[in-house]
């Protein structure tokens, strides 16, 4: 007998765990992009004379970091004052959210090193709670305001297993709208102060 077809509940433990090499990989290249990221972080600064482009690489790598931050939050503020804010949010909306892939895959291969677990755990627990959307919710919440709890959610999503394309867009809008309005308060300002 046919049985009608439903979406998966997002807590059905029975998801199929990646394999080892796979989750071995995830971890290792989110370890290592955090590490190439700390290593030369003084030189992220000579990519703002790059315009948009500088604004992106500058967005990417400040967000590929795991739980260590790298302020790229004050890039985007700077870059709205010397360049179109609107432009600037909507290209840091895109690169920050590529960004963050890197947590998403330290969670995904399941040995992510957390500081501070307990408030981990807090994270998850939200993620889990309510209906399917509640994920999503607050990927786009915790993206949306500058927090240093993001990276623990990026985690968690991973370790949920929380689909790839869901997160994106959950992140890219909330990164988006974030990033546009550091570009505008850098604009309005530099223009209240030398205005």
């Amino acid at each position: 007998m046919l049985r009608p077809h439903s979406d998966p509940d997002p807590d059905d433990s029975t998801r199929a765990a990646p394999k080892g090499w796979v989750r071995w990989l995830a971890l290792l290249s989110s370890l290592a992009i955090t590490a190439l990221v700390i290593i030369y972080r003084h030189e992220l600064a000579r990519f703002a004379t790059y315009g948009y482009v500088g604004v992106f690489i500058i967005s990417l790598l400040g967000n590929a970091t795991v739980i260590l931050p790298v302020p790229s939050l004050l890039g985007v503020f700077a870059a709205g004052t010397a360049f179109n804010p609107l432009l600037v949010g909507l290209v840091a909306g895109v690169a920050e959210p590529l960004g963050e892939l890197t947590g998403y895959l330290a969670g995904y291969g399941g040995s992510a090193i957390i500081e501070n677990r307990r408030l981990y755990e807090h994270v998850h627990h939200w993620m889990r709670s309510g209906d399917f959307l509640s994920g999503y919710v607050i990927i786009f919440v915790l993206s949306a305001i500058p927090n240093p709890l993001f990276d623990l959610a990026g985690i968690a999503a991973g370790a949920m297993r929380m689909p790839l394309r869901g997160f994106l867009v959950s992140c890219w809008l909330g990164k988006t709208l974030k990033a546009t309005v550091l570009a505008f308060l850098g604009a309005y300002t530099v223009g209240w102060i030398w205005g």
